[in-house]
């Protein structure tokens, strides 16, 4: 039987990373995918899949 682990801080940090992102859409349009690596990993880890 696994462990469970907490993901809040993750689920924090994916919201963190989603602003940024929105900002950069909204903003400088040619730079948002910078924050799509971000976004995506800890969306990952919140959902417990990495």
């Amino acid at each position: 039987m696994e462990a469970k682990v907490s993901t809040g801080k993750y689920w924090l940090w994916f919201f963190i990373w989603l602003g940024i992102m929105i900002t950069l859409l909204v903003v400088y349009r040619e730079f948002f995918w910078l924050a799509l690596p971000g976004t995506v990993t800890y969306f990952a880890k919140a959902m417990d899949l990495i």
